[in-house]
């Protein structure tokens, strides 16, 4: 083979590895939903105390992300996460049903026919959490019926501790463990929780995901917590992050819709 061809080959295998490679090409903006009562609210360090309304409909909140571009959307059952089984499945049902955003489900997912319930009524991936400490088993089996892209696993944390039950419990797994033995499963995608960050509009930990990236460089990690403005989603793609999961920043109207729409197409250069 000559050199010609050599450099050739290595383009090629350049643009594979480019293709495949989020965190080199793309980084996508997850504006989270969650449920209580039916209604959009947001927990502040997911204490179900600190709760605050932002929209009677959800819908109506998932079809304003739609307009603007956004194409993936993080739901979340705080009633089912509480109550350790799934609640507010018309709610997925209605938003699958009327846009066509990929939707990520999680919030009390315990059982196999939880599971089924959540892919039945219109969920593109199952957000799984305390099952995968809890009961690995029944985890590994859902990955292995599903496979590996219906399955978006949650690592909720606290002083590097894995949190389970809606952040009402915290135990002595550590993240990076408990990271390690499920992509040594299959575990493609994973987003991580920061609890000591969420809602307060401080920033993410960057720290945190910086180590994990170092340690898993493989990892298709989403950030999860903090994000208070867009120099927050620039420096999750910069450490490796391949996605940024948003919710009160937007609600608050940290980050405006105009400004979302610019970064959809910024970020994902």
């Amino acid at each position: 083979m000559n050199k010609q061809n050599i450099e050739n080959q290595k383009s090629l295998l350049e643009i594979r590895h480019s293709k495949f490679d989020t965190r080199n090409s793309s980084f996508e903006i997850i504006p989270a939903i969650d449920i209580i009562d039916g209604k959009c609210v947001r927990l502040t360090q997911g204490d179900y105390s600190q709760k605050t309304i932002y929209n009677e409909n959800p819908l109506e909140v998932a079809q304003e992300f739609e307009s603007i571009g956004i194409t993936r959307l993080h739901l979340v059952d705080l009633d089912g996460a509480k109550l350790g089984k799934v609640v507010n499945y018309k709610v997925l049902e209605k938003i699958a049903s009327k846009t066509n955003l990929s939707i990520d489900f999680g919030g009390g997912i315990k059982t196999d026919d939880d599971i089924e319930t959540v892919f039945n009524y219109g969920a593109d991936l199952a957000t799984i959490g305390s099952i995968a400490v809890k009961n690995n088993e029944l985890f590994f089996s859902w990955l292995k019926k599903y496979g590996a892209e219906k399955i978006f696993l949650g690592a909720d944390v606290k002083n590097e501790k894995i949190a389970v039950g809606g952040w009402l419990e915290t135990t002595n797994v550590s993240i990076y463990d408990f990271i390690d033995e499920n992509l040594k499963e299959g575990v493609k995608h994973v987003f991580c929780t920061d609890i000591s960050k969420d809602g307060l509009l401080q920033g993410p930990s960057i720290d945190l995901y910086k180590n994990m990236m170092t340690k898993f460089p493989q990892l298709n990690l989403t950030a999860s917590g903090g994000v208070s403005h867009l120099n927050d989603l620039h420096e999750l793609k910069n450490i490796g992050c391949s996605g940024a999961i948003v919710g009160k920043a937007i609600y608050e109207g940290r980050i405006t819709m105009n400004e979302l729409r610019s970064a959809i197409e910024d970020l994902r250069i």
